[in-house]
């Protein structure tokens, strides 16, 4: 439904109350029919004529009609009052004008309004001004009136048109975040329960090799591959925990000694550790996971060193390694791509070099 058909039918309702009003009056006061043809053909112009002109001036912005219609309508109004100067003659200059404020700018509908008190003309001087500041204070009413139901229509239209949007931006908002949660879950599943698979093969792997010639070598390694198990379970324990309810904040350098623990990897801390957010914690705090796991994987190295070093403005994490160095393609794996969606939203950047004297190095940096 359009904004402005409901006044439309409400002013067609008025036009016709205008017109049973000057047919009663001239039935009473025995001059019917001049009067009633009169007040017919004003309110035929003014419901046929008028939806006509509006249907024009919404499909094509067609408003040629319009000044005519306005100055048939004001004549007619004329002879229908200088015939019948009662009621129902000034409701209908009371239409006319509240018709005129929806199809005409302001300045026009102004002079329309100037020009209804001249209906008077022809009265007696002191008659004709108390009459016409009678008939303006009821055209300027109606005038109002029609302006502030417009403005209020049109208000509600846009209020529709802003509310359709505004579902248009939840429902974009509420697909936005399930991806987002997707992929963190996506990330804390390659993360956290892939270094430790990693770790896992990599010390049933190394208990097999030495179980002929050394079992006290083998029991040792099927400790820690039990142990890893056991705190994947407990990351994945903690991953659904999280779907639930907050997690506590990562002491990181804790985090990041329990990664090394019995790998043969050293950890340098550098600089005093201080409370980090909750992002940043777990951004350094993967980054040294996918480094660990992607030098047990891949690099072949018989050295490995973390370095968690906080900065004034700053926290880094470092792996390094003496190994093979990181290949010219890295390919379409997760863990970088993973490490970058940690990194770049807090304004972090991730690099993954070989320096000249071989090997690789991971670099997370993340302002803190």
């Amino acid at each position: 439904m359009r904004g402005g058909e409901p006044l439309d039918r409400a002013l067609t309702v008025l036009c016709g109350g205008a017109f049973v009003t000057v047919a009663v009056g001239a039935l009473a006061a025995g001059r019917a029919w001049p009067v009633i043809a009169l007040g017919v053909g004003f309110a035929l112009v003014g419901t046929v004529g008028f939806a006509w002109v509006r249907r024009s001036q919404r499909r094509a912005g067609w408003r040629a009609a319009t000044p005519v219609y306005v100055v048939v309508q004001l004549v007619l109004g004329y002879l229908v009052f200088a015939a019948d100067p009662g009621v129902g003659g000034t409701l209908n200059l009371v239409v006319l004008v509240c018709q005129c404020v929806l199809l005409l700018p302001l300045p026009a509908t102004a002079v329309v309004i100037a020009l209804t008190p001249f209906a008077h003309t022809g009265m007696p001087l002191a008659e004709a001004a108390r009459e016409g500041v009678g008939t303006l204070a009821a055209v300027l009413f109606g005038a109002v009136v029609t302006a502030l139901l417009q403005r209020e229509q049109r208000a509600r239209a846009e209020l529709a048109v802003l509310h359709e949007r505004l579902r248009d931006h939840a429902a974009q908002v509420e697909r936005l975040a399930t991806a987002q949660e997707r992929n963190r879950v996506a990330r804390d599943i390659h993360d956290s329960l892939g270094h430790a698979l990693t770790v896992v093969q990599m010390q049933l792997k190394a208990a097999r090799a030495v179980l002929p010639t050394d079992p006290d070598r083998t029991d040792a390694l099927l400790a820690t591959a039990q142990r890893t198990s056991e705190t994947a379970l407990d990351d994945v324990r903690r991953s659904v925990r999280m779907l639930r309810e907050p997690r506590p904040l990562p002491d990181l350098p804790d985090a990041v000694a329990a990664l090394v623990a019995g790998s043969g990897t050293d950890l340098e801390v550098v600089g005093e550790p201080r409370p980090l957010p909750e992002e940043a914690a777990e951004a350094l705090h993967r980054a040294a996971q996918e480094g660990l796991t992607n030098v047990r994987k891949h690099a072949r190295a018989t050295r490995t060193r973390v370095v968690l070093a906080y900065r004034p403005y700053s926290v880094r994490i470092e792996v390094r390694d003496d190994g093979v160095g990181p290949p010219a393609d890295p390919g379409p794996g997760f863990g970088l791509v993973g490490l970058r969606e940690r990194a770049e939203p807090l304004g972090g950047r991730v690099e993954l070099t070989g320096p000249p004297e071989g090997g690789g190095v991971l670099t997370v940096e993340i302002p803190a």
